[in-house]
């Protein structure tokens, strides 16, 4: 069996009212909402075991919001969190900042917009792509192994909870897009899953769905890296 899906979920809303670029800081947590959301994505997940699917591993961000989105799908699942590097945030010079809409009228920021393209404020979005597919091949083939070993018959699936720029330009690329983009422009909502279906190592489709859309008009968003 060659078939598996890697599903890219997104943590949930994070309490954060003096609205920083929390980027890679420690000990942003889930908002009640958040949390809400989590559980919104483990009853998903629930649901697609319930019919039959083989959802086999959980990986997840070292960062604390995504650790605790993967909590309760850890639990519903059954399945242990695997801790991977490669699926955390984006850096960016703006990390830690408050406002910064605000902030980046002040000229000395402006040489860091010198290259919005690459970006010039943070990790190349390339190198997020680099990364997070690194993370994503190995999580197929492990959940390939894995659902061989368990003797399941339909495709192999897992779960890597991250962040969501770097979801969404491995979405650009797996889509053959260009990495580039307006951050408001981005699909990839909190708690949203973005799946991606493979044929071996050939990828042969990209799904977006929504759990918590109800519960979005209420979520404090910001962009993100």
């Amino acid at each position: 069996m060659s078939l598996a899906t890697v599903h890219l979920v997104r943590h949930g809303e994070v309490h954060n009212p003096e609205r920083v670029l929390y980027g890679r800081l420690p000990d942003f947590h889930l908002s009640e909402l958040g949390q809400q959301m989590a559980r919104r994505v483990a009853g998903h997940f629930a649901a697609r075991a319930a019919g039959g699917a083989s959802i086999v591993r959980l990986v997840v961000s070292p960062l604390t919001r995504a650790q605790e989105t993967a909590a309760p799908v850890a639990e519903q699942l059954g399945l242990d969190i695997v801790t991977d590097d490669r699926i955390i945030e984006a850096y960016s010079r703006f990390e830690g900042m408050s406002q910064v809409a605000q902030q980046l009228r002040n000229p000395r920021h402006w040489p860091l917009l010198a290259n919005p393209f690459r970006p010039s404020w943070g990790e190349p979005y390339s190198q997020q792509v680099e990364r997070m597919m690194a993370a994503v091949d190995d999580a197929r083939r492990a959940a390939v192994a894995l659902a061989e070993a368990n003797g399941s018959a339909g495709p192999a699936e897992v779960i890597l909870v991250g962040h969501q720029l770097p979801i969404w330009v491995s979405r650009l690329a797996a889509e053959n897009r260009r990495l580039w983009h307006d951050p408001r422009e981005r699909e990839c909502t909190l708690s949203s899953i973005t799946s991606l279906d493979f044929d071996g190592r050939r990828l042969i489709g990209v799904r977006y769905e929504e759990p918590s859309a109800d519960l979005l008009p209420g979520a404090a968003n910001l962009p993100g890296a």
